[in-house]
């Protein structure tokens, strides 16, 4: 029996020995720095990691937004991205305004004035004695909402109830436009026309050349808190990478300018002095914009003869090598309601449309046909799309277009006011120009008035007077923004004077309009003075003064103080 036990012993012993180790009952776990999955030359021989790591587990976010948050941003998070505000104590994710370093979320504010007031320069260390009511300074009232005072506190200080007045939202305007001589901080999301902007460190965040970087007024925000979950809601598209109430690939800036015509004296200085040289001082001003409008009211001809300083006769053309100004300017939409489009023959101005296709021009008002002459031309900036059209109810009627033969578009104003609509209900910021009849004044006739406000009333944003040698005021019609007449921009009249507006050719509006996001948010004046018979120079400060106090009153805006 004993024998037997032994020999039964011995046979397991044996088996046990022979056993393969992957029928071992206790493997040994690789290490977790093995990394091969096949055997190859490199690795053969090494132990291989078949560990599966267990996923890791990221919480849910818990949001919290800072206590001091613009109402427009609060809302914004709310209904665009669902972030609800929870207790601080169980947020894994805050919102927090930061003074430095990466900022996830850019708010911009503006300082603003009514757009008939006159104050036209303010530094930031001013603005902030204001808003502290800080003793010996001369102060100028401020108008903010109570959402916007509390906002601004960590980057104006705490503001002074005697200088600062909190105003509800829908009464800002309105008060501001009452007392004239103030100034408000609005943000940027809630720009529109009637206000003016005033830059800050020479910066204004209408301009498409805006510095963020040294803008003072920029409240910004950062995300604090679990990195996963934060990278978790920017994978899931739940937060953008970037938030902000100004993004620059939505603005679109327009400058307009009154009559050009490179004829006569004009022409006589840039034989002498080159091409380019009416557009020396103020060229700038034309090329920095996304979008230039030039009103050109003569056609070029390659018969052009030599221009004179002679004023008389009027039948004008331009030679073929002029239009160098108007590259140099940067142009891209040219307005054809001008009288003297046909001066020197329907095949001068054909060969100018073709010198404005050649150059990728957008151009309207005139054309080929009347179909042509009449109906919009397009132009798309910043997903910003325009239509520009204009008419000539002035005549003489010799140049307006027929059905087989070029020339200007007539005013047929029932076409206008339909197709207005039409443009309007398809997206489109209208812009309606007019070739009117020329005046020598500053203010508006009820007939004048009757005739702007139809493209108005029609939807037009913008209606503006191309035809007037002698600039005229403006008004807030409606949701539009009505200019009579700009003055000239290139044309010779040094001489031409009146009994009560000296010089008045002389003063010239260029007007630069802002739009954003398909709305129109701003207009700027622009304000030159013509010399030497061609180049317009910028007005200086007591000259702009004087000029914008005399349209504002004959604007109705009230009595201004010499």
């Amino acid at each position: 029996m004993k024998n037997k036990i032994a020999i039964f012993f011995l046979i397991l012993l044996i088996l046990s020995g022979c056993a393969s180790p992957a029928l071992s009952m206790t493997p040994t776990a690789a290490p977790a720095t093995e990394i091969a999955s096949h055997p190859n030359v490199e690795n053969e021989g090494q132990p291989v990691n078949t560990e599966i790591p267990l996923p890791t587990m990221i919480p849910a976010p818990v949001v919290r937004l800072a206590e001091a948050l613009p109402d427009g941003l609060r809302e914004l998070l709310k209904e665009q991205y669902r972030l609800e505000n929870n207790p601080k104590e169980e947020a894994n994710l805050r919102l927090e305004w930061t003074e430095e370093g990466t900022a996830e979320v850019e708010w911009v504010y503006v300082l603003v004035t009514p757009f008939s007031s006159l104050i036209e320069q303010v530094d930031f260390e001013t603005l902030k004695n204001w808003w502290q009511g800080k003793s010996g300074e001369k102060t100028t009232p401020i108008y903010v909402t109570a959402d916007t005072a509390g906002v601004l506190e960590p980057l104006l200080g705490k503001y002074s109830p005697n200088h600062v007045s909190i105003v509800e939202q829908n009464q800002l305007l309105e008060s501001a436009w009452q007392h004239r001589d103030v100034v408000a901080i609005v943000p940027f999301e809630e720009l529109e026309p009637r206000w003016k902007v005033i830059a800050l460190n020479e910066q204004s965040p209408i301009s498409n050349h805006f510095d963020k970087e040294v803008y003072p007024l920029i409240l910004r925000y950062h995300w604090e808190g679990d990195d996963a979950v934060l990278q978790k809601m920017l994978d899931e598209g739940k937060i953008p990478a970037f938030i902000t109430n100004r993004d620059e690939n939505r603005l679109t800036v327009l400058v307009m300018t009154g009559v050009t015509a490179l004829v006569r004296a004009t022409a006589v200085r840039m034989e002498q002095k080159g091409m380019t040289y009416p557009g020396e001082d103020i060229g700038n001003w034309l090329r920095e914009a996304d979008l230039t409008h030039i009103s050109n009211e003569v056609s070029f001809s390659p018969q052009c003869p030599d221009p004179k300083m002679d004023p008389f006769p009027l039948v004008f053309c331009s030679k073929p090598q002029y239009i160098e100004l108007l590259d140099s300017v940067g142009t891209d939409i040219v307005d054809l309601t001008g009288n003297h489009g046909v001066d020197w023959g329907r095949d001068a101005l054909t060969y100018s449309l073709d010198l404005y296709r050649s150059r990728g021009w957008v151009y309207y008002a005139a054309g080929e046909n009347l179909n042509e002459a009449r109906d919009a031309a397009f132009i798309e900036h910043n997903g910003n799309q325009f239509a520009f059209l204009g008419c000539n109810p002035a005549g003489p009627a010799y140049i307006w277009a027929g059905e087989d033969f070029g020339g200007v578009a007539p005013c047929d104003y029932d076409w206008i006011q339909s197709r207005i609509q039409q443009l309007k209900a398809e997206g489109y910021i209208v812009i309606f120009t007019f070739q009117y009849f020329e005046t020598y004044r500053h203010w508006v006739m009820d007939f004048e008035r009757e005739d702007f406000h139809k493209p108005a009333d029609a939807g037009a944003v913008i209606v503006s007077g191309s035809q007037a040698h002698h600039p005229m005021a403006m008004e807030f019609y409606g949701d539009t923004f009505i200019h009579y007449g700009l003055g000239n921009l290139f044309f010779d009249q040094m001489w031409v004077d009146t009994v009560t507006i000296p010089e008045g050719t002389r003063k010239e509006f260029i007007d630069r309009h802002v739009f954003y996001n398909g709305k129109h948010i701003s207009t700027e004046l622009l304000t030159a003075y013509l010399e030497d018979y061609a180049r317009p120079r910028p007005m200086n400060a007591s000259e702009r003064y004087d000029f914008l106090r005399e349209i504002f009153t004959a604007a109705g805006w009230g009595s201004y103080n010499p």
